[in-house]
């Protein structure tokens, strides 16, 4: 396919303060000489700030990075995530038409699109909100026929279903995305036939649905400046700082018989914990955030050594740092009673 840069250009870009102080985080992650390294994802932010890739940002990119235009135009036109023309206000939605997706049911999809948004792909609708296109495989195929709004994935639809999407997003909703006909990810609908003991302790979503869901708005453009989301999504793990001790004494930490006020913190957001984890934390007496953010190395170590099937998680994961994470975020009361008002 063709793809050339739009017959009408604006003036100028610029990105905004809190961009161009995020792309500079992205040049410095590579050594001096090798700044082009960072260009696809400068171009998206450059995309997310103004919903597509027009000459004055492309240079833009270009003048920032020490790059020939022409490099710059090169990677714009080659990857199909970039938009080269205008875009809908509200969303551009992507519905992928490779086979699997064609088979269930993609062209019921365009065919929605052509009545409910533009006739046209790339074509603006009359309220300037939506656009679409056919894209190529989304890697979604055991959900097929499915689609891309924004950020996120809308998987087993069917056209009813896509036309009610299409129309929440039109009043302002944001439908949760991820499967639409009532399956978790991508477990037989019928349900699971293996790993059944996992099924009752799971979120409520699965990992990509929570994000968008704890994100609140997943059409909502990049800006630079949004706060980083540490609930309901598991806290990202964090590199160890010295919880793992070396020959020195375990010492048991301190347990409670039962959670405070009778709610114990989800655990389960801490990277490595599973539902079996938790169980057993809870058993031990470890019910909240706070008690393990205040853990020192040798109570750690203790954690470490009585964990049954899980000998050294705690160090591995480093989840005092974790939990600290989770502590700043979460409830003060608990946070009071437990005494970890510092961490």
């Amino acid at each position: 396919m063709l793809r050339r840069l739009h017959h009408e250009q604006p003036e100028s870009f610029a990105f905004s303060p809190a961009n161009l102080k995020w792309t500079e985080t992205q040049i410095a992650k590579y050594p001096e000489g090798r700044q082009a390294s960072a260009v696809i994802a400068i171009l998206w932010r450059a995309q997310e700030q103004e919903g597509w890739l027009s000459k004055p940002a492309l240079e833009a990119v270009a003048d920032l990075l020490g790059m020939d235009y022409i490099r710059v135009l090169e990677v714009a036109t080659f990857y199909f995530m970039f938009q080269l023309q205008p875009v809908g206000a509200l969303a551009h939605v992507q519905v992928c038409g490779t086979t699997t997706c064609m088979i269930c049911g993609s062209e019921d999809l365009i065919g929605i699109c052509r009545e409910v948004i533009a006739d046209a792909a790339h074509e603006i609708s009359a309220d300037g909100n939506f656009s679409w296109e056919e894209v190529e495989c989304l890697g979604a195929c055991t959900n097929a026929p499915m689609v891309q709004i924004g950020k996120d994935f809308y998987e087993n639809l069917t056209a009813d279903k896509f036309r009610q999407i299409l129309t929440a997003f039109a009043r302002g909703e944001v439908p949760v995305p991820g499967p639409q006909n009532g399956r978790y990810a991508a477990e037989p609908l019928s349900g699971l036939t293996s790993l059944k003991e996992f099924e009752s302790g799971r979120d409520a979503h699965n990992a990509s649905v929570a994000l968008a869901v704890g994100f609140g708005d997943t059409i909502k453009r990049i800006q630079g400046d949004e706060v980083p989301i540490l609930k309901p999504v598991k806290a990202r793990k964090a590199k160890a700082s010295g919880n793992k001790t070396a020959g020195g004494a375990a010492q048991k930490p301190a347990m409670l018989t039962a959670a405070n006020n009778g709610a114990g913190d989800d655990l389960k957001q801490i990277e490595g914990v599973g539902p079996a984890l938790e169980k057993q934390l809870n058993e031990l007496g470890i019910w909240h955030f706070a008690q393990i953010a205040n853990w020192s190395a040798a109570e750690v170590l203790w954690i470490d050594e009585n964990l049954k099937r899980f000998k050294g998680r705690a160090s591995r994961d480093n989840w005092v740092e974790q939990a600290k994470i989770l502590v700043n975020s979460g409830d003060s009361e608990v946070v009071n009673e437990m005494g970890a008002k510092d961490v």
